[in-house]
């Protein structure tokens, strides 16, 4: 076992042990890599008082909240899905550079309900040390509703995450990040269903040509891929680009373009960046 292991399962046990000290505890679910590992550990320290509740919020495709269900039966965690449509939320609609603030605050303010409801005192979340490095608004929302951050309290990195995950034998170790559908608009546009639904199917449909990591950013009717770089060739093969670009301006698309940058998280936060 490398030297790198033995210090992310020593991070692990100590993060069970102060998770055995809540007693009971909510953990806010999406079914990614980080939140699968806090719910897992806080199954393993807490059993049946640990519930992992997933919002389906209407930012997130089905898929995922499938693969969430999926990953709680299959390691035996109590789940909960609450239903809630963000959509209703006018500050989080018209899309402003604080966005990610409105949608955790509502967000989180249901599984708080949620806990009340259920006698549980501690709600947890699943950020970690790298996601200090990028733009995240949404950390407000978690400080002002006292939501813990058990991962990136005890200094987990991503690698270490996934390290852990893939030790225990958790399929979720290896999957790439996804986060909402939101994210794939720039900053003043307004979010529609109808926005949403058309960059999910295109996602989905891309995917389909085995690129692990896509995004379908829209931008005015334009929509913009990003793909690994090393796939950017692959994509612009000609059969492959010609059937991409008749599918997605068959979804509303305009016009199709390919980011020659490649996929990079948080690439819409780059004028925030710039600016800030």
């Amino acid at each position: 076992m490398s030297d790198t292991l033995n210090s992310s399962l020593a991070k692990y046990r100590d993060l069970v042990a102060v998770l055995s000290s809540m007693k009971k505890a909510a953990v806010a679910f999406s079914g990614g890599t980080d939140s699968s590992l806090l719910a897992y550990a806080a199954r393993e320290s807490m059993g049946k008082n640990a519930v992992a509740v997933t919002v389906a919020s209407g930012v997130y495709t089905r898929a995922e909240i499938e693969e969430a269900i999926k990953f709680a039966e299959h390691h035996r965690i109590e789940h909960v899905i609450l239903k809630y449509d963000i959509l209703k939320n006018a500050a989080f609609r018209s899309n402003p550079p604080d966005r990610c603030y409105h949608c955790k605050l509502e967000v989180f303010k249901k599984i708080i309900e949620y806990s009340v409801s259920e006698d549980i005192k501690a709600v947890m979340e699943g950020s970690n040390r790298d996601d200090l490095d990028d733009y995240r608004p949404g950390v407000r929302a978690l400080n002002e509703l006292g939501i813990r951050s058990p991962l990136k309290d005890m200094d987990f990195s991503k690698a270490e995450i996934r390290e852990v995950s893939k030790h225990l034998g958790l399929e979720t170790w290896d999957r790439p990040p996804n986060p909402c559908l939101a994210t794939r608009f720039p900053y003043g546009t307004v979010i529609t269903v109808e926005k949403l639904k058309m960059v999910d199917e295109a996602e989905r449909y891309i995917r389909q040509f085995g690129f692990r990591n896509v995004r379908v950013r829209l931008e005015y009717n334009t929509a913009r891929i990003e793909v690994d770089p090393e796939n950017i060739a692959l994509l612009a093969e000609k059969n492959t680009s010609k059937k991409i670009a008749e599918k997605l301006k068959s979804l509303g698309f305009l016009y199709v373009s390919l980011d020659l940058e490649g996929y990079r998280m948080g690439s819409m936060n780059a004028s925030i960046s710039r600016n800030g």
